[in-house]
């Protein structure tokens, strides 16, 4: 299966970018806008997924918003106040690029445009935690008329009209009820709507199109997760694990589901290897596994946990809480 990784080429901002800086406080500037133009280049006969996500995160990896943007097209975030975001290039369920940026104006309602450049490499092995999994029988090839109303769709739900993007993506699978991509996009708008059991209906048509696809399979088991039905959700994110077992997300979903059905000895592999493919973005499950080992009362071990935590989170807001259960727990 081939395998396909994203490599910085260029970031061109009108901002500060790239900054390890510690969080900033909110200035005088702000809320302001961060907006930009998300280019992937590729070589010829190349086939690059038709969806690609922007997401903005502050730096202890909670999402502040997630937007769909097609290649060459446009991702915009709304009342961003000054400090240190991470900004993540997703596709088919797997972090593809990430890039750190540092919004500081002194212009209240202030925009700041950010194009990001990415290359779409080849790659034949991929690495424990790096993005991977991308084959080409994941990317749907649809006509030039439906390719713009994808695009369309896309625009309209990053900007959150979801109606709008819902009547577009059902005109795309009206057309060609084989395009897989689109019936997820559609569950994907669905889901946001509220509209839990139509999504499910549509992220189960994808898969009878596409039965590996990805996206259908994290979000359909995301869903399922979401409603409770956890031994739903178990089956359907181990199949997604089994073909691509660097879904950081796919396993961290997994190992919540073990969770719930108190099935903590199959919850504990799937958390830590979630938190050893994304570091930053799973740090959280060090939580989980130190809350699993405390209840056990594997204390030492707990304690172990909460210091990977601290040291992936340094600026957790409970850090003294945490730094005196070490100090009183830890193995001596």
């Amino acid at each position: 299966m081939p395998r396909y990784i994203l490599s910085i080429l260029a970031v061109a901002a009108m901002g500060l970018p790239c900054s390890m800086m510690a969080q900033v406080g909110i200035g005088a500037g702000g809320p302001s806008t961060l907006y930009g133009t998300l280019t992937i280049t590729a070589k010829e006969g190349a086939h690059l997924p038709g969806v690609f996500y922007v997401v903005l995160y502050t730096l202890n990896r909670s999402v502040i918003d997630r937007q769909s943007v097609p290649n060459h097209g446009n991702y915009r975030f709304q009342k961003i106040v000054n400090g240190d975001y991470e900004i993540a290039i997703e596709a088919d369920g797997v972090d593809l690029a990430r890039i750190q940026y540092t919004l500081n104006t002194t212009v209240r309602n202030d925009e700041k445009r950010y194009n990001i450049e990415l290359e779409w490499r080849e790659k034949s092995n991929t690495t424990p935690g790096k993005a991977g999994g991308i084959s080409s029988k994941d990317i749907y090839q649809r006509n030039a008329g439906n390719a713009a109303l994808m695009a369309q769709a896309l625009a309209a739900n990053g900007k959150k009209s979801y109606a709008e993007a819902a009547k577009l993506l059902k005109t795309i699978v009206e057309a060609d009820p084989k395009d897989f991509e689109a019936w997820t996009e559609l569950g994907n708008v669905q889901f946001a709507q509220g509209n839990q059991g139509e999504a499910e209906k549509t992220f189960k048509r994808a898969l009878e199109e596409q039965p590996s696809y990805p996206p259908a399979l994290l979000n359909l088991g995301k869903l399922n997760y979401n409603q409770k039905n956890y031994d739903a959700a178990i089956t359907i994110l181990s199949q997604l694990v089994k073909a691509h077992p660097e879904s950081a997300e796919a396993r961290r979903f997994l190992g919540e589901s073990y969770l719930n059905i108190k099935k903590g000895s199959l919850a504990v592999p799937e958390l830590e290897e979630a938190a050893r493919l994304d570091p930053a973005g799973q740090a959280d499950a060090h939580l989980r596994l130190a809350a699993l080992y405390d209840g056990a009362g594997l204390k030492d071990r707990a304690a172990v946990e909460y210091g990977k935590f601290l040291a992936k989170k340094p600026d957790y807001p409970e850090k003294k809480k945490l730094e005196k259960y070490i100090q009183d727990n830890k193995k001596l």
